[in-house]
């Protein structure tokens, strides 16, 4: 799959779940969760010493799952994450090192921006996907709506305090190609166990994301 492919992978489920799991174990069931839930994409985070041995798991044993890896803050992270599987690498910030060493690798990186001039910044280093972070805080559909007026090129995933409630009012926005969230994954879920849980909400956020399309 080509970096190219895999944005418009995104941009065709327009939701990215963002995922806390401890281990491979518990990457694999939560992955077979969202396909249960017609949602084949995951965004597994270095968050934990887990993640990426969940991201190696998943890609081996799920490679119909589009799995990326979030919390990628410095180079060396991006070579074992690329080398684990990662289609592709979400970062919290705006790191040169990162969206170059992703570059190299020819893996689509998403750095987080908060301001038009982070957004100046990853286009001077040819990044027109970038993630809103976090959105909720900055400004959400509001700020996203002032920041696509002068970058009319750029399309943002915000991420960062999204909900079920407030979904709709991010997908109505022409420069969201998709949006991060995370209360389907909840981790106290995936602690519990709750696969069947996960499914479910799974499948109603894939619903709201076809009637707000």
């Amino acid at each position: 799959m080509s970096p190219g492919d895999t944005l418009k992978t995104l941009e065709q489920h327009r939701l990215v779940p963002v995922v806390v799991v401890d281990g491979a174990d518990q990457g694999v069931r939560l992955a077979e969760a969202l396909v249960a839930g017609g949602l084949p994409v995951a965004e597994i985070t270095l968050r934990t010493a887990g993640g990426l041995d969940a991201i190696r798991a998943v890609a081996r044993r799920h490679p119909d799952v589009v799995v990326g890896a979030g919390t990628v803050v410095d180079a060396t992270q991006v070579d074992a994450v690329v080398d684990a599987g990662a289609r592709y690498i979400v970062s919290p910030g705006l790191s040169r090192s990162v969206v170059e060493r992703a570059q190299h690798h020819g893996v689509p990186v998403l750095p987080g921006v908060a301001t038009p001039t982070e957004i100046m910044a990853a286009l001077d280093l040819g990044v027109e996907t970038v993630k809103l972070f976090p959105a909720s805080v900055v400004g959400g559909p509001a700020a996203l709506k002032a920041l696509a007026a002068p970058f009319g090129d750029v399309r943002f995933v915000p991420t960062g305090g999204i909900s079920a409630a407030n979904l709709g009012e991010y997908l109505a926005l022409p420069s969201v190609l998709a949006v991060g969230g995370s209360w389907m994954v909840a981790k106290n879920l995936v602690d519990a166990g709750d696969w069947a849980e996960i499914t479910r909400l799974t499948a109603e956020a894939v619903t709201l994301v076809k009637e707000n399309s």
